[in-house]
């Protein structure tokens, strides 16, 4: 048992260096990239700044299929009347995409899904239909403008802009600051609290897995 307990616990510094080394290189590029960005927007036209996106191309995207089944889609067409507004969704793991349709009716809804199995019918609660394509991948948008950092709680979150604009993407877990604090170096931290900027999926991936090992343990409910 003893032994065991030893290897558990080597595996895990293990873990946590390869987790710091990665990190780190995601910080060293923090600051480049920032200055780049800031470079690069300076030279952008005002016309092609912005959120909008939906002329952008993904290279290498994973899209998920889906697996939504015409008698599924039948189902829930039952409950429309009228017409409805429709839109292409492409839900990125940060950053949404739309892109209006029109007015459909439920015939023309179910034919649309018919041409698009790949794509998932979806009533909104705004009574508007998305026909939504998964991407496991950073929306171009987030890939240039996405920040981890920390809400007014303590919570590790991710931004639209630098933390200071308080724009909460979405958010993950508390963080044991105090623990943080003491066992990072104080750059990195002070990185989190400025903003750490990723641009692709796996400096996200990198900085929430690292990031974990410091989130509050919640205590278990009876």
């Amino acid at each position: 048992m003893i032994l065991l307990s030893l290897l558990n616990k080597i595996k895990k510094k293990l873990r946590w260096k390869r987790r710091w080394l990665t990190l780190a290189a995601v910080l060293l590029l923090a600051g480049l990239s920032t200055a780049a960005a800031a470079l690069l927007h300076s030279m952008t036209a005002p016309e092609e700044r912005g959120w909008s996106g939906a002329d952008q191309s993904v290279f290498g995207r994973q899209v998920k299929p889906s697996e939504q089944s015409e008698e599924e889609v039948k189902a829930m067409l039952k409950q429309m009347e009228g017409q409805r507004e429709a839109f292409t969704k492409k839900a990125y793991v940060c950053g949404d995409e739309l892109q209006m349709l029109g007015s459909m009716s439920a015939s023309q809804i179910f034919d649309y899904h018919k041409k698009h199995p790949a794509l998932t019918v979806v009533l909104g609660e705004d009574g508007r239909v998305y026909f939504t394509e998964r991407v496991d991948d950073l929306s171009p948008q987030c890939k240039t403008n996405a920040y981890f950092g920390l809400d007014a709680q303590g919570n590790l979150s991710l931004f639209e802009g630098v933390p200071e604009g308080k724009q909460v993407i979405r958010t993950f877990f508390q963080l044991n600051i105090e623990f943080l604090e003491s066992s990072l170096p104080s750059e990195t931290v002070k990185q989190l609290y400025r903003g750490i900027p990723v641009s692709n999926l796996d400096e996200y991936n990198s900085v929430l897995s690292t990031f974990a090992d410091f989130a509050v343990e919640e205590t278990p409910k009876h």
